[in-house]
C-alpha cells in the first residue's frame, strides 16, 4: 500500500494521506497521528486499554521503520484487495488482544456518547472525509483503490473480531438430557441452563414433562456437539441459532474435573 500510495479509513488512512503529501516516513506519522487518540482513550476507555493501544501502535511503527517491504505487485486491484486483507487481519487480531490500532474508533465512541448518533453512523463520516480529501489531493482513481482497501480491511476485521469466535445457541430437547448436560460440562467445558417443559406432539400434545437443554458454543464446537449428542441420543431435537454476542456466563472454555 505504501508503495502504491493507497491509503485507509481512520488514523491509519489519515497518517498514509500525510505521507504521500510530505514525503515524511509512515512510521513516524503514525505514532503523531494517534497520541491524541491514545489520550482519549486513557479518557473515555481506561489505563490498561490507552496502554495496550500505544503498545500496538509503538509495534506496528517499529515493524514499519525496521522491516523492508518488497513491492510485490503492480497491479492496483491486488495492492487493494490483499493490502485492505491484510490490514484488517492485524487490526482484528490487535481488537482481540483488547486493543485497537486505528484511534478514530475511541473518537467515534467519544461522540457517540455526546451526540444521538450510533458508532457506524461517526465512523462512516471521518471516512467520507478521509477518502474526499484522498480524491482531491491524490486523484479519483487512487481514493477509489482505497475505499476498496477500506471495504477488504473491514470485512476481514468483522471476520477476525466475531467469524472465527462466532456464537451458536443450541437448544436440545432429548429423554437423556442428564448424559447431554454432563458431556456439555465435562466433554466440552461449557455450562448450560435447564428449562422444564412439556412435549407438544400428537393431535392432542403430550403433557410430558421434559427437561430442555439451552448451551453457548462457537461455530468451531458446532459439530463435535453434534457428535456427542449423536453418540447418546440419535433422536434428540436439536435447534440452532446465531447469537451476536454474550455477556456473562460461562462461555470462555473451561475443563472441569471428573
Amino acid at each position: 500500500m505504501l508503495t502504491n500510495d493507497f491509503i485507509d479509513g481512520g488514523a491509519t488512512g489519515i497518517s498514509l494521506l500525510l505521507s504521500a503529501l510530505t514525503q515524511v516516513p509512515f512510521y513516524i506519522l503514525i505514532v503523531l497521528v494517534n497520541i491524541p487518540f491514545v489520550i482519549l482513550a486513557y479518557v473515555v476507555m481506561g489505563q490498561q486499554f490507552a496502554f495496550k493501544t500505544a503498545l500496538a501502535i509503538a509495534g506496528l511503527s517499529l515493524c514499519l521503520a525496521t522491516v523492508t517491504f518488497p513491492d510485490v505487485t503492480r497491479d492496483n486491484f491486488l495492492v487493494a484487495l490483499f493490502g485492505g486483507f491484510f490490514l484488517g487481519a492485524g487490526i482484528g487480531m490487535a481488537v482481540r488482544g483488547g486493543a485497537v490500532i486505528d484511534g478514530t474508533e475511541v473518537l467515534a465512541i467519544y461522540i457517540t456518547r455526546k451526540v444521538p448518533a450510533t458508532l457506524g453512523d461517526v465512523v462512516l463520516v471521518i471516512n467520507v472525509i478521509i477518502f474526499s480529501a484522498a480524491a482531491y489531493l491524490l486523484g479519483v482513481e487512487i481514493a477509489l483503490y482505497s475505499m476498496i482497501t477500506y471495504l477488504a480491511a473491514s470485512r476481514t476485521l468483522d471476520f477476525i473480531v466475531e467469524g472465527i469466535e462466532e456464537y451458536i445457541g443450541v437448544t436440545i430437547v432429548s429423554t437423556h438430557s442428564d448424559e447431554i448436560r454432563q458431556m456439555i460440562i465435562y466433554n466440552l467445558g461449557r455450562g448450560l441452563t435447564i428449562y422444564t417443559g412439556g412435549k407438544g406432539y400428537g393431535k392432542r400434545g403430550d403433557a410430558t414433562q421434559t427437561e430442555i437443554l439451552f448451551t453457548v458454543i462457537t461455530r468451531l464446537e458446532l459439530n463435535r456437539l453434534k457428535t456427542e449428542i449423536e453418540k447418546i441420543d440419535p433422536h434428540a431435537f436439536v435447534a440452532m441459532t446465531s447469537v451476536k454476542d454474550t455477556v456473562g456466563g460461562m462461555i470462555k472454555k473451561r475443563r472441569l474435573p471428573h
